[in-house]
């Protein structure tokens, strides 16, 4: 008998039906399949694997994409009368605005199903359901982000202990082991229930904010299991991700798939580019797309920046939905502070990249509270962040970053580090005084002959219309631009750091900015003209 959990469904929300068997299985997530097949008002046709519960209960899941009469009918194997059956159910209108899809060549590449663009900014909680699991207040967290405008957060299912420096990070109060067995002897063909409850717990909570998550079903490819290919088989691999899929796929929260963080460590968890790694990706991915009905963008997280990933999925270009790209930049004691380099290895590893991205990682804002356990993490201030944010943007990619407080081994959810106020302002930027959607870059429209010293280098994004032009200045100075003829414009200044704007002067289209400097350092500014 199929059980309905919701007393009304709703277009665009979570519907979720239970089935209980009066067996008892030996091996229930692994020996049993069940399906729902899902037929809907136009013809359409979606097949959703449901997940086991615990206590003979299976679950299936499905967010409905449009209202009217729906008839759903439920499958089994081994045939189970208590897993099969049939019913109609109506879904009811409602005006949202959907899921989140990859939309390349449009705006940044990412649209609401409603057509409202996105313009990604995002925070790094690897372990946001590990330390909801050793009992962490992530639901203030989250809170705090979806009130501060954060609409993305980088988060894994699997929380490994053995990431470095330390495995075991300073919060682990309980085990987060996602299967059956122990680290030291896996049973890959169960999951361990009471932490994939926690894990619905800190989902539903994101759903219910608004909040969306880059789910990543695979960590770090020099974590066990991953890096033992030879236990961790694709039966166990295809058993876990479809699991996810089945527990996950319908909440609108999830944005994007991504398959494994920083993906070339496949097979055998050594950090370097391995061609035997975009060809997994790309059969993963369309695994994914086959068994996941409800369309999320499928993405990975690279590690290595070359060669290009037009050239690494030249052979299935349309498999991978976007690159979760990851460049640090400069992160000396000397050029730390401007992040240079970031904006010339984008555009030399996304050069001719048909699919969407997501500049998702440029660093850890450093906590001078904390040990200093991750060497990388030195220079990594204030500065760091919002010109590596700034840097980006103006790459016309959606920003992802991550603060020591909250990122890994360390956890301080309760207190923000000073950089994520210099994130705001980005948002606000991109979203309130610019239209980022209107927005290219625009390289050509520096001005030819003029040198910059290293990392000084403007960055310009301006509208194909020509009427809105915006120049990023990492360390102030001054910008030389070729403006269309025949167009007058009307320039400001925008501070990075307060977020106000002041008349500019300027003269042939050439602007110096106002001399300031913020904590030590020389000032950025950002340029903007308006026809």
């Amino acid at each position: 008998m199929i059980q309905t959990r919701n007393a009304e469904i709703l277009r665009r929300t979570v519907a979720e039906w239970a089935l209980q068997s009066e067996r008892t299985y030996a091996e229930p997530f692994a020996d049993v399949d069940v399906t729902g097949t899902f037929y809907g008002p136009s013809g359409q046709v979606f097949q959703m694997p449901a997940f086991y519960d615990g206590g003979n209960t299976w679950r299936l899941r499905f967010n409905p994409p449009e209202a009217g009469a729906w008839r759903l009918v439920v499958s089994s194997k081994p045939r189970d009368a208590g897993l099969e059956g049939e019913l109609a159910f109506t879904v009811g209108p409602n005006e949202v605005r959907g899921f989140a899809k990859a939309t390349p060549g449009e705006a940044w590449g990412w649209h609401y199903e409603n057509g409202e663009p996105i313009f990604y900014l995002g925070d790094t909680v690897y372990n946001l359901f590990g330390m909801a699991h050793c009992g962490a207040d992530v639901e203030s967290f989250l809170e705090r982000r979806a009130a501060q405008g954060f609409n993305l957060l980088r988060v894994r299912v699997p929380v490994s202990p053995f990431h470095p420096p330390e495995g075991y990070s300073h919060w682990q109060t309980r085990r987060t082991w996602p299967w059956g067995g122990s680290e030291q002897k896996p049973v890959f063909s169960r999951f361990n229930l009471e932490y994939l409850a926690t894990v619905d717990r800190v989902i539903q909570k994101a759903e219910a904010l608004g909040l969306g998550l880059e789910v990543i079903m695979e960590a770090w490819g020099f974590e066990f299991p991953f890096n033992r290919r030879d236990l961790f088989v694709p039966e166990w691999e295809e058993l876990w991700l479809k699991y996810l899929i089945a527990r996950y796929d319908a909440y609108t929260c999830v944005h994007i798939w991504t398959l494994m963080n920083e993906y070339e460590f496949y097979p055998d968890g050594d950090w370097r580019y391995n061609p035997v790694a975009d060809r997994w990706a790309m059969r993963m991915a369309r695994w994914v797309k086959a068994n996941a009905p409800h369309g999320h963008a499928v993405a990975v997280h690279n590690g290595p920046r070359l060669p290009p990933f037009a050239e690494r999925f030249a052979r299935d270009p349309g498999a991978i939905d976007a690159i979760m790209f990851q460049e640090w930049g400069a992160r000396d004691a000397e050029n730390g502070w401007l992040a240079t380099g970031i904006e010339e290895v984008i555009g030399q590893s996304l050069a001719g990249w048909k699919g969407s991205a997501v500049f998702a990682e440029w660093g850890y804002e450093r906590n001078p509270a904390f040990p200093p356990n991750i060497p990388s993490h030195i220079y990594c201030d204030r500065h760091h962040t919002r010109r590596g944010a700034w840097r980006g943007a103006f790459c016309a990619l959606g920003i992802i970053h991550g603060f020591e407080n909250s990122w890994g081994p360390f956890l301080n959810l309760d207190e923000d580090q000073p950089g994520l106020d210099d994130l705001l302002v980005v948002r606000r930027f991109f979203t309130q005084v610019v239209p980022f959607a209107r927005l290219r870059p625009a390289p050509e429209l520096l001005a030819a002959g003029e040198t910059y010293a290293p990392g000084h280098r403007p960055l310009v994004l301006a509208s194909r219309e020509g009427d809105l032009v915006a120049a990023y200045l990492p360390a102030g100075g001054a910008v030389h631009l070729s403006l269309p003829a025949g167009k007058e414009y009307r320039a400001t200044w925008f501070d990075p750091v307060t977020g106000e704007e002041a008349p500019a002067e300027g003269e042939n289209g050439h602007y110096r900015a106002p001399q300031a400097v913020f904590e030590g350092r020389s000032k950025d500014w950002a340029l903007v003209l308006r026809a």
